[in-house]
């Protein structure tokens, strides 16, 4: 059967030829890079997997590494192949003539592991794991045993990622003298799966949000619309991008995916297509924006410390109560004694202090005034001692987290500060959104981050009664549940639900059947409210795969749980594209051309996505040798020297790709 990996523990295969692909990870993104790789692109794959720690001491686990990939594969076999029966006899088969992913197992990525692997002769490495050292130190040998391999590398760290991309392929250029740095083929790309994923998991919190795409200093907005009204004319924006599902106001129905048929979602769809889906939502590219530099997150409470962060409430009305009796007294001065407003008032604070001589020879109101100015004086020696005290605790509790305040509402209840959530923090703090976190680590990663943007964080056991309730989650408006383990996110949905029926839910499942069943459950259960389930690794994979075909990807969007990809393409590389129309070029289904890079090939920056070294928004912007025309005419012939921005399904751009491959064989 196509796609059979035996789950066995020695696998017995030859080591694989030159020009495939190798994968190295240790969870679930790694397996579903070699899927994505495998069944959507048709390349030969490597997965190298680390063995299984204590199968033997715990034969009650249900599957190993292996067998999980097995599994894996063997279901995207399947969909694949249904999918590609249900596409006709004009749809070509991305799988034909490819073999099975062939599974290594290994504790880490050694020279001689990776030699067997056949690094030396293969196209592109994927270097996936949990550990930013493990990848670095691999993609280091690797680089070494072949200079022009192509790598993709997993990083956290982003600034080290763009120093670590510097180096790797300057390593390489030095590697092979003589030869240009422009036809070497070893490029070195640094990704998050975080950054990838962090977008579309806040933007399923906020709604009406929209999936922001970045090129030429540009900000392409990919805008999710709900259908008109009857009518209402729904606007097109700059152009259509994806019909949602059918049912995705249906209350037993199930988000789209790539098997789900008619009924779910449609990427690309041509006019008539559009025209004809009465009733069902669009993905519109909305707007074109200029970009700026990276946003600050947004630090919640303001940039200073209030006094009501460093004095208690009850200490600012017994301050308060000292200068009104002060005041007081001095008015009274005034009028009884006739003096000056200014010398009544310094009397008064001397007598307050306890610095003034005895009225002895004074009128009796004097007496009197002293008398009481000196009892209120008495009351502020404990009133300085206290505010003294309350100011060192404050300063010492200025480090620690802030508590949930009383009349907080309409935030967002984030569960888990890893690397995902941690990120996620960030992308709702970017947009403005009050956020109150829950982690029972107080060591998390992101902890650090939270306490030095003053977000309001829970420390606690979330399925322990009273935390949630602590986050304020009767008065939130989504919950995001993205720890690690998927029986805490969904205990933790459950009992959000059991609180507060309507509100808002997206969770991190990792297993797809899983968060199927989840999904349908918990929207039959609550009609009202709206449900998403997210896997990190299904909405990452996309960019890490077509990264490693060497294509530039500007970003992912998803559209349920479909993907589409936004790319840079040259048009002398694609068959598909070279010499035709735009509207010619246009394939319903699996790609539609954007924009198109008028700057000469001379001028090209190599990454789009960068922002320009200028301010785009300037008067003499225009004038510079650079820029994106978005506004294309669908009569515009594409010339081979064009560089254009493509909007694709994954199986479009695997077929683009493959014409690549051919036009360069045919040289």
């Amino acid at each position: 059967m196509l796609g059979f990996v035996s789950p066995l523990p020695h696998q017995s295969q030859s080591p694989a030829g030159g020009g495939h692909m190798v994968v190295c990870g240790d969870d679930a993104l790694a397996r579903r890079l070699a899927v994505e790789l495998r069944y959507v692109y048709g390349e030969r794959v490597t997965l190298l997997l680390p063995p299984d720690r204590d199968t033997s001491s715990r034969p009650e686990l249900p599957l190993t590494q292996r067998a999980r990939a097995a599994a894996l594969f063997g279901r995207m076999s399947a969909a694949m192949n249904r999918a590609g029966a249900a596409g006709g006899a004009g749809d070509s088969d991305t799988n034909a003539g490819v073999e099975a992913v062939r599974i290594m197992e290994a504790h880490e990525p050694s020279d001689e592991v990776l030699e067997e692997a056949g690094v030396d002769r293969a196209a592109a490495l994927a270097l996936v794991y949990d550990d930013d050292e493990l990848n670095i130190r691999a993609a280091l040998t690797a680089r070494r045993l072949n200079p022009r391999l192509r790598l993709v590398i997993r990083l956290y760290n982003r600034k080290l990622g763009q120093h670590l991309e510097t180096l790797l392929d300057q390593a390489a250029a030095l590697a092979v003298p003589g030869l240009d740095p422009e036809l070497l083929d070893a490029s070195t790309t640094v990704l998050s799966d975080a950054d990838t994923a962090a977008p579309a998991l806040a933007a399923t919190a906020v709604t009406g949000s929209s999936k922001v795409i970045q090129a030429e200093g540009l900000l392409l907005r990919a805008a999710e619309r709900t259908p008109p009204r009857q009518g209402e004319l729904a606007d097109p924006g700059l152009c259509t991008l994806a019909l949602l599902s059918s049912t995705t106001h249906d209350p037993a129905g199930a988000e789209g995916s790539d098997s789900s048929g008619d009924e779910g979602p449609q990427l690309l769809p041509d006019q008539a297509t559009v025209a004809a889906a009465t009733g069902r939502g669009t993905v519109v590219l909305e707007a074109i924006s200029h970009a700026g530099p990276d946003r600050v997150a947004v630090r919640m409470g303001g940039r200073g410390a209030p006094l009501s962060h460093i004095f208690s409430r009850r200490l600012r009305w017994s301050a308060l109560g000292v200068m009104v009796a002060a005041v007081a007294l001095a008015i009274a001065s005034v009028i009884t004694t006739g003096d000056s407003p200014l010398h009544a008032t310094y009397l008064t604070l001397l007598d307050l202090l306890a610095m003034g001589d005895p009225a002895e020879d004074g009128p009796d109101a004097r007496q009197i005034i002293q008398l009481l100015s000196g009892m209120a004086g008495l009351l502020l020696l404990p009133l300085l001692v206290a505010a003294v005290l309350e100011a060192f605790g404050s300063l010492r509790n200025a480090s620690s987290l802030r508590r949930p305040p009383r009349g907080l509402s309409g935030h967002v209840v984030l569960l888990g500060l890893g690397k995902i959530g941690t990120r996620v923090l960030v992308r709702l703090r970017e947009l403005d959104i009050p956020v109150v976190v829950v982690e029972e680590d107080p060591e998390a990663r992101g902890i650090p981050l939270a306490r030095g943007m003053h977000v309001p964080t829970v420390i606690g056991d979330v399925t322990q009664e009273g935390v949630l309730e602590a986050a304020k989650i009767r008065r939130a408006r989504a919950l995001l549940a993205l720890t690690s383990v998927d029986t805490t996110n969904l205990e933790a949905a459950l009992y959000a639900r059991h609180v507060k029926p309507d509100l808002r839910v997206a969770l991190r499942l990792y297993d797809d059947e899983f968060a199927t069943a989840v999904y349908r459950t918990l929207r039959t259960a609550h009609p009202q409210a709206l449900t998403r389930s997210r896997s990190v690794s299904h909405l990452a994979a996309p960019s890490f795969a077509v990264a490693m075909m060497g294509r530039q990807i500007l970003g992912a969007v998803p559209v349920e749980r479909k993907v589409m990809l936004f790319a840079a393409l040259e048009v002398s590389a694609h068959p598909q594209l070279a010499g035709r129309t735009v509207e010619q070029a246009f394939r319903a289904g699996a790609w539609r051309v954007l924009a198109l890079d008028a700057t000469p090939p001379r001028d090209r920056r190599p990454d789009l996505a960068a922002v320009p070294p200028y301010d785009p928004s300037e008067p003499d912007a225009a004038a510079r040798p650079s820029g994106l025309v978005w506004n294309l005419h669908p009569g515009y012939v594409l010339r081979p020297e064009d560089r254009v921005v493509i909007a694709a399904t994954r199986r479009g751009l695997a077929e683009l790709l493959r014409g690549q491959r051919t036009t360069t064989a045919g040289r």
